[in-house]
């Protein structure tokens, strides 16, 4: 309490000061019979002389910090595609830099050696069409040829991969990610949202999940069987607003019902196994080096952006549609914790969008390895498939094979 006391009392002391000595200037400017907006001879040579320190303070602090720092801050590039999207990058800066330098040193030097003089005027320069098609035509130019590079760039990275290219899903959600390697046929299962359920977080279609969704539609806990049951037992006595929300309930799920018996008489059996052989996996994304990667994007809830820093791969993941990049890893995570000279380094998959409360922690670790450890956690995780791990028993069951007859 007495500090702030304190505090308090230095704050309104000084604020006494500073208008005392405001109010003496005034009076010292009226005893020198000039104006409060007149400026004397000797301050504006002043101030053109603190305007050319300030530009060198400020060009050799900014070579500074490029020197201690690195000239982009952003390390070393640990994909094909990062090393050719650095040297993009690099020629915004340089442009930037030249750009920066120049302006900043026309804008200070100028104030420096125009600065006003008594009994000279200033020459009246309003136009010049030589001057300006060159400040236009020149950026239009520079523009020009970083939009066309860039483009270029863009249209490499978002274009169908090659055969050669392990594809890779990357699902988002509030707030983590799950990864799916497209397995021994090297294609990605198909998938459709209707089919989420407990164990088939990422909605892959098959017969099988097809069927198990229906099951659950029909018989679950909250499925139409039990709203039904409520909804005609005379016993139980619900206000309106209840038997609204449940009549609602109900009818959204009679519709997606018959949607998936549309779904399962449209959908054939040989596109299962595209799906049954895919390897789900959580927590870490396991790479080979020199392996290209294409990796397809889809978000659950809202828009998130699939973000690899050290690879410079960016993608958002937006409901309701895939997106896709690519890149290539050149460097094994040990190397890169060489070059790092950090032990403990790891690459990292981050969310590089305010996608909620827990955005902070959606990351997934990235570990790249050679290709001999690499084929021999592939070797292991080939008895993890998604038929596997999530039906090791579905086949067993019994298919739904009509719809019923009234809904």
């Amino acid at each position: 309490m007495e500090n702030k006391l304190i505090i308090l009392i230095a704050v309104i002391l000084g604020t006494i000061a500073i208008s005392q000595l405001v109010r003496v200037y005034e009076l010292s400017s009226k005893l020198r019979k000039t104006g409060e907006n007149e400026v004397s001879n000797r301050d504006n040579v002043l101030n053109a002389r603190m305007m050319l320190i300030f530009m060198i303070f400020q060009f050799l602090g900014l070579i500074y910090l490029m020197i201690k720092y690195g000239w982009t801050g952003r390390g070393v590039a640990a994909s094909n595609e990062g090393v050719e999207t650095d040297w993009l990058l690099n020629l915004n800066f340089v442009i930037i830099l030249i750009i920066f330098f120049f302006t900043n040193f026309l804008l200070f030097y100028f104030s420096f050696k125009y600065v006003r003089k008594p009994g000279v005027k200033a020459y009246y320069y309003p136009h010049n069409n030589k001057l300006e098609l060159i400040w236009t035509i020149v950026p239009a130019v520079v523009m020009a040829v970083i939009i066309i590079l860039g483009l270029k760039s863009w249209n490499k990275l978002t274009a169908m991969s090659g055969s050669d290219a392990v594809r890779i899903e990357l699902f988002s959600k509030q707030f983590d990610w799950t990864a799916r390697y497209s397995g021994a046929d090297n294609v990605l299962g198909r998938h459709d949202y209707k089919l989420t359920t407990d164990n088939n977080e990422l909605a892959l279609l098959t017969s099988n999940t097809i069927d198990t969704s229906i099951r659950i539609m029909l018989e679950g806990p909250s499925g139409i069987d039990a709203l039904q049951r409520i909804l005609n037992n005379r016993d139980t006595v619900l206000n309106d607003s209840t038997m609204n929300a449940l009549r609602t309930d109900l009818s959204r799920k009679e519709r997606l019902l018959r949607l998936l018996f549309q779904m399962k008489g449209h959908h054939s059996k040989a596109l299962d196994n595209s799906a049954w052989d895919d390897i789900i996996q959580k927590d870490t994304l396991y790479l080979c080096v020199n392996q290209p990667y294409e990796f397809n994007f889809r978000a659950k809830d809202v828009i998130h952006s699939a973000y690899f820093p050290q690879f410079r791969a960016q993608m958002n993941n937006v409901p309701g549609m895939t997106t896709r990049t690519k890149f290539t890893p050149i460097l094994t995570t040990e190397q890169m914790r060489k070059k790092m000279n950090d032990p403990k380094f790891h690459f990292v998959l981050l969310c590089n969008k305010i996608c909620g409360g827990a955005h902070y922690k959606m990351k997934m670790i990235v570990v790249v390895m050679d290709k001999k450890s690499f084929d021999s956690w592939m070797k292991q995780k080939s008895k993890e498939t998604f038929s596997a791990k999530y039906f090791p028993a579905i086949a067993e069951a019994a298919p739904v094979n009509q719809a019923p007859a009234k809904m």
